[in-house]
């Protein structure tokens, strides 16, 4: 029975995730030469073909996709096996932390201030990801932590091996620049919305839909600060979390939405290293903050 080093299995495994040795190579900070070699090393070692050709890319054979299944276990057990070593030995490891924008904005500082005090000596690496591409990576093993959110009604595929922690709920509102306003009223307003392809845009574009009218998004942009400023000088409207308002006075005037919709906050992690100590130093502070 071939023995296999858990460093080529995680290649396997990134490449069942990613879907091309250029993806992976990048993730990983490799050359695309040295992926394919680690892999046809392992396609020695496991004495079977791993991948085959399919036009300018590879697939995997059915004995690599059930050794790429393989890998995901072991790398799960990697990761327990360290977390129980880091309960009994000195020193906490990084932890490495995807964060969604309004999150970067409101709720970090304060969870950092929290760590700076209970654990001075643990490093926190923060990223701001969107929550689509941070659940993706942290199953993919490049973040520890995520702090994602759910819109209502748009339910979030739940990636198999990970834990999901509510933090709360957080309040959506009609966004303009002067009086309240009603959504239905909007219909020929210019709109600001996040980029296609997100749960923010999808979920505020089946707002105006609800509402009777298709909304004239002219307007596009991850920074919700991009946002602010537009609606507050009067060149468009938008939705917007009562979260981005945290700690000062919002420059716009909100308005509610019909059934008053809340989005939810929550942190996840894979499973396997849910204990860690430093994840659960970084969850408790993020959920204090969040808290207040």
């Amino acid at each position: 029975m071939p023995v296999f080093e858990l460093r080529r299995l995680r290649l396997l495994h990134e490449l069942a995730l990613r879907g091309t040795l250029a993806a992976v190579a990048e993730a990983l900070a490799y050359s695309p030469s040295t992926i394919s070699q680690q892999l046809a090393q392992l396609e020695r070692e496991a004495g079977v073909p791993l991948l085959v050709p399919d036009g300018r890319r590879v697939r995997l054979t059915e004995h690599g996709a059930a050794l790429a299944a393989h890998a995901a276990r072991a790398l799960d057990a990697d990761e327990r096996i360290r977390a129980e070593l880091e309960e009994l030995q000195p020193g906490i490891a990084p932890v490495r932390v995807a964060v969604l924008q309004t999150a970067a904005r409101t709720i970090v500082p304060a969870a950092l201030t929290l760590l700076a005090e209970r654990a001075p000596g643990l490093r926190v690496e923060l990223a701001e990801v969107p929550p689509e591409e941070g659940l993706f990576e942290l199953s993919a093993r490049g973040f520890d932590l995520a702090i994602a959110e759910q819109y209502p009604g748009l339910t979030r595929a739940h990636h198999p091996g990970l834990d999901r922690q509510v933090l709360g709920t957080d309040p959506l509102r009609l966004a303009t620049a002067d009086a309240p306003s009603r959504l239905h009223d909007l219909a020929a307003t210019p709109w600001v919305m996040e980029p296609a392809g997100t749960a923010a845009r999808e979920w505020a574009v089946q707002q105006c839909r609800a509402a009777g009218f298709e909304p004239d998004v002219r307007f596009e942009f991850a920074d919700l600060g991009a946002h602010v400023s537009l609606i507050a000088s009067g060149h468009a409207v938008g939705l917007l979390p009562d979260l981005l308002w945290t700690g000062g006075r919002p420059p716009v005037t909100l308005s509610a939405l019909p059934g008053d919709p809340v989005r939810e906050i929550f942190t996840a992690s894979r499973l396997a290293s849910a204990g860690r100590p430093g994840i659960r130093l970084v969850r408790d502070a993020i959920a204090e903050a969040f808290a207040g």
